[in-house]
Protein backbone atom coordinates (compact mmCIF):
# COMPACT_ATOMS: atom_id res chain seq x y z
CA UNK A 1 0.00 0.00 0.00
CA UNK A 2 2.65 2.44 0.69
CA UNK A 3 4.84 1.45 -2.17
CA UNK A 4 1.13 2.16 -4.48
CA UNK A 5 0.98 5.58 -2.66
CA UNK A 6 4.11 6.77 -3.27
CA UNK A 7 3.88 5.63 -7.15
CA UNK A 8 0.62 7.77 -7.08
CA UNK A 9 2.67 10.91 -5.64
CA UNK A 10 4.75 10.27 -8.08
CA UNK A 11 2.89 10.30 -11.05
CA UNK A 12 1.66 13.91 -9.28
CA UNK A 13 4.48 15.08 -9.22
CA UNK A 14 5.46 14.19 -12.54
CA UNK A 15 2.23 16.12 -13.95
CA UNK A 16 3.17 19.08 -11.69
CA UNK A 17 6.97 19.11 -13.11
CA UNK A 18 5.58 18.79 -16.91
CA UNK A 19 2.96 22.11 -16.05
CA UNK A 20 5.58 24.09 -14.20
CA UNK A 21 8.09 23.43 -17.25
CA UNK A 22 5.09 24.50 -20.12
CA UNK A 23 4.41 27.89 -18.00
CA UNK A 24 8.18 28.58 -18.79
CA UNK A 25 9.02 27.83 -15.49
CA UNK A 26 13.25 27.45 -16.27
CA UNK A 27 12.96 31.25 -17.58
CA UNK A 28 11.32 32.11 -14.40
CA UNK A 29 14.15 30.16 -12.10
CA UNK A 30 16.94 32.29 -14.42
CA UNK A 31 15.51 35.52 -13.54
CA UNK A 32 15.43 34.65 -9.61
CA UNK A 33 19.03 33.13 -9.81
CA UNK A 34 20.37 36.20 -11.51
CA UNK A 35 18.38 38.55 -9.15
CA UNK A 36 20.17 36.51 -6.01
CA UNK A 37 23.27 37.01 -7.87
CA UNK A 38 22.99 40.86 -8.36
CA UNK A 39 21.23 41.94 -5.14
CA UNK A 40 22.79 38.97 -2.62
CA UNK A 41 26.14 37.56 -3.98
CA UNK A 42 27.49 40.53 -5.53
CA UNK A 43 27.70 42.56 -2.38
CA UNK A 44 28.53 40.22 -0.02
CA UNK A 45 31.90 38.88 -2.05
CA UNK A 46 33.96 35.55 -2.25
CA UNK A 47 33.96 35.75 1.19
CA UNK A 48 30.38 35.48 1.51
CA UNK A 49 30.31 32.67 -0.67
CA UNK A 50 32.30 31.31 1.65
CA UNK A 51 30.33 31.65 4.62
CA UNK A 52 27.00 30.14 2.89
CA UNK A 53 28.77 27.39 1.82
CA UNK A 54 30.17 26.84 5.81
CA UNK A 55 26.60 27.50 6.93
CA UNK A 56 25.27 24.68 4.26
CA UNK A 57 27.91 22.08 5.03
CA UNK A 58 27.28 22.32 8.79
CA UNK A 59 24.40 20.70 10.29
CA UNK A 60 22.21 24.43 10.17
CA UNK A 61 19.78 24.30 6.62
CA UNK A 62 20.70 25.85 3.98
CA UNK A 63 20.68 25.22 0.12
CA UNK A 64 23.40 25.57 -2.00
CA UNK A 65 21.65 25.58 -4.78
CA UNK A 66 21.15 29.38 -3.96
CA UNK A 67 24.25 30.30 -3.12
CA UNK A 68 26.92 28.36 -6.05
CA UNK A 69 24.72 28.94 -9.44
CA UNK A 70 24.08 32.32 -8.66
CA UNK A 71 27.73 33.33 -7.87
CA UNK A 72 28.77 31.18 -11.17
CA UNK A 73 26.62 33.84 -13.14
CA UNK A 74 27.63 36.47 -11.74
CA UNK A 75 30.93 35.47 -13.00
CA UNK A 76 29.91 35.15 -16.21
CA UNK A 77 28.46 38.29 -16.70
CA UNK A 78 31.33 40.11 -14.48
CA UNK A 79 34.84 40.82 -15.23
CA UNK A 80 35.08 41.17 -11.17
CA UNK A 81 34.39 37.79 -10.34
CA UNK A 82 35.52 34.17 -11.61
CA UNK A 83 34.23 30.85 -11.60
CA UNK A 84 37.56 29.65 -10.33
CA UNK A 85 37.30 31.59 -7.08
CA UNK A 86 33.53 30.68 -6.85
CA UNK A 87 34.04 27.38 -6.58
CA UNK A 88 37.13 27.32 -4.74
CA UNK A 89 35.53 28.93 -2.18
CA UNK A 90 32.69 27.07 -2.09
CA UNK A 91 34.90 24.02 -1.58
CA UNK A 92 36.43 25.55 1.19
CA UNK A 93 33.49 27.13 3.02
CA UNK A 94 32.29 22.99 2.51
CA UNK A 95 35.21 21.91 4.50
CA UNK A 96 35.28 24.12 6.93
CA UNK A 97 31.33 23.26 8.08
CA UNK A 98 32.08 19.94 7.32
CA UNK A 99 35.29 20.09 10.00
CA UNK A 100 33.02 21.91 13.03
CA UNK A 101 30.67 18.67 12.38
CA UNK A 102 33.50 16.50 12.40
CA UNK A 103 35.33 18.07 15.48
CA UNK A 104 31.98 18.49 17.47
CA UNK A 105 31.38 14.99 16.81
CA UNK A 106 34.64 13.31 17.96
CA UNK A 107 34.63 16.08 21.42
CA UNK A 108 31.21 15.21 22.63
CA UNK A 109 30.69 11.89 21.88
CA UNK A 110 27.89 10.00 20.61
CA UNK A 111 25.73 9.68 23.90
CA UNK A 112 25.53 12.98 24.04
CA UNK A 113 25.61 14.21 20.40
CA UNK A 114 22.06 12.26 19.83
CA UNK A 115 20.70 13.72 23.08
CA UNK A 116 21.11 17.32 21.71
CA UNK A 117 19.71 16.39 18.56
CA UNK A 118 16.28 14.51 20.05
CA UNK A 119 16.31 17.52 22.42
CA UNK A 120 17.14 20.73 19.62
CA UNK A 121 17.39 19.13 16.37
CA UNK A 122 13.60 20.30 15.73
CA UNK A 123 15.36 23.96 15.37
CA UNK A 124 17.75 23.34 13.04
CA UNK A 125 15.40 20.62 11.05
CA UNK A 126 17.07 17.80 11.83
CA UNK A 127 15.60 14.72 13.57
CA UNK A 128 17.18 11.57 15.28
CA UNK A 129 15.98 9.72 12.74
CA UNK A 130 18.07 11.80 10.21
CA UNK A 131 21.09 11.12 11.92
CA UNK A 132 20.99 7.65 12.57
CA UNK A 133 20.31 7.11 8.68
CA UNK A 134 23.27 9.28 7.97
CA UNK A 135 25.56 7.35 10.77
CA UNK A 136 23.95 3.85 8.95
CA UNK A 137 25.11 5.14 5.61
CA UNK A 138 28.65 5.57 6.89
CA UNK A 139 28.68 2.03 8.89
CA UNK A 140 27.61 0.48 5.60
CA UNK A 141 30.02 2.34 3.20
CA UNK A 142 33.13 3.53 5.33
CA UNK A 143 35.40 6.31 5.17
CA UNK A 144 34.73 6.96 1.32
CA UNK A 145 31.32 7.74 2.53
CA UNK A 146 32.50 11.16 3.50
CA UNK A 147 33.54 11.53 0.01
CA UNK A 148 29.93 9.64 -1.44
CA UNK A 149 28.00 11.13 0.87
CA UNK A 150 28.63 15.08 0.05
CA UNK A 151 26.54 13.94 -3.50
CA UNK A 152 23.96 12.90 -1.82
CA UNK A 153 21.05 15.34 -0.07
CA UNK A 154 19.96 14.94 3.36
CA UNK A 155 23.23 12.82 4.04
CA UNK A 156 25.51 15.53 2.77
CA UNK A 157 25.57 17.85 5.97
CA UNK A 158 25.35 14.96 8.38
CA UNK A 159 27.97 12.61 7.25
CA UNK A 160 30.64 14.42 8.69
CA UNK A 161 29.07 13.65 12.31
CA UNK A 162 29.59 9.83 12.25
CA UNK A 163 33.48 10.54 10.71
CA UNK A 164 33.97 12.44 13.31
CA UNK A 165 32.64 9.83 15.87
CA UNK A 166 34.65 7.14 14.24
CA UNK A 167 37.91 9.18 14.70
CA UNK A 168 38.64 9.05 10.87
CA UNK A 169 41.73 9.98 10.25
CA UNK A 170 41.47 13.61 9.79
CA UNK A 171 43.76 14.24 6.74
CA UNK A 172 41.81 11.34 5.01
CA UNK A 173 38.61 13.07 5.74
CA UNK A 174 39.50 16.72 4.61
CA UNK A 175 40.86 15.06 1.15
CA UNK A 176 37.54 12.88 0.82
CA UNK A 177 35.35 15.55 1.90
CA UNK A 178 37.17 18.22 -0.17
CA UNK A 179 36.66 15.60 -3.65
CA UNK A 180 33.15 15.53 -2.58
CA UNK A 181 32.24 18.74 -2.39
CA UNK A 182 34.04 19.70 -5.12
CA UNK A 183 32.18 17.70 -7.68
CA UNK A 184 29.16 19.21 -6.26
CA UNK A 185 30.06 22.50 -6.15
CA UNK A 186 31.51 22.64 -9.69
CA UNK A 187 28.10 21.09 -11.22
CA UNK A 188 26.27 23.95 -9.48
CA UNK A 189 28.75 26.53 -11.05
CA UNK A 190 28.53 24.97 -14.30
CA UNK A 191 24.53 25.01 -14.29
CA UNK A 192 24.46 28.54 -13.17
CA UNK A 193 27.05 29.49 -15.57
CA UNK A 194 25.21 28.18 -18.91
CA UNK A 195 21.67 28.47 -17.09
CA UNK A 196 21.77 32.28 -17.33
CA UNK A 197 23.52 32.25 -20.70
CA UNK A 198 20.54 29.27 -21.90
CA UNK A 199 17.43 29.83 -20.43
CA UNK A 200 15.55 30.72 -23.53
CA UNK A 201 16.97 27.35 -25.62
CA UNK A 202 17.41 25.18 -22.88
CA UNK A 203 13.39 26.20 -21.60
CA UNK A 204 12.17 25.38 -25.46
CA UNK A 205 13.80 22.28 -25.55
CA UNK A 206 12.72 20.91 -21.87
CA UNK A 207 8.97 22.20 -23.08
CA UNK A 208 9.66 19.71 -26.24
CA UNK A 209 10.33 17.00 -24.74
CA UNK A 210 9.46 17.42 -21.22
CA UNK A 211 6.82 14.51 -20.74
CA UNK A 212 9.02 12.07 -22.27
CA UNK A 213 11.59 13.30 -20.16
CA UNK A 214 9.54 13.51 -17.11
CA UNK A 215 7.93 10.39 -17.53
CA UNK A 216 11.60 8.84 -17.83
CA UNK A 217 12.28 10.00 -14.55
CA UNK A 218 9.19 8.84 -12.89
CA UNK A 219 9.71 5.38 -14.29
CA UNK A 220 13.28 5.20 -12.69
CA UNK A 221 12.00 6.50 -9.61
CA UNK A 222 9.48 4.01 -9.66
CA UNK A 223 11.23 1.52 -10.39
CA UNK A 224 13.66 2.20 -7.59
CA UNK A 225 10.94 1.80 -4.80
CA UNK A 226 9.38 -1.30 -5.96
CA UNK A 227 12.87 -2.86 -5.90
CA UNK A 228 13.52 -1.35 -2.48
CA UNK A 229 10.41 -2.30 -1.17
CA UNK A 230 10.84 -6.23 -2.83
CA UNK A 231 13.93 -6.48 -1.10
CA UNK A 232 12.84 -5.27 1.96
CA UNK A 233 9.85 -7.78 2.00
CA UNK A 234 12.51 -10.67 1.65
CA UNK A 235 14.44 -9.85 4.08
CA UNK A 236 12.15 -9.57 6.48
CA UNK A 237 10.65 -13.36 5.46
CA UNK A 238 14.60 -14.58 5.78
Amino acid sequence: MTALLALAALAILGAGLVWLIQQDALIWLAWANTWIADNVIAHLGYWGVFLLMFIESSFIPFPSEIVIPPAADLARRSAEWSVGWVIAMGIGGSLAGALVNYGLARYLGRGLLIGLIGRYGRYLRLSTDTYLRSEAFFRRHGAIATFTGRLIPAVRQLVSLPAGLAHMNLISFCLLTSLGAGIWVAVLAFVGYRFGQDAEMLSAMFKSHSRWLVLGAVVLVGGYVLTYRYRRCRNKRN
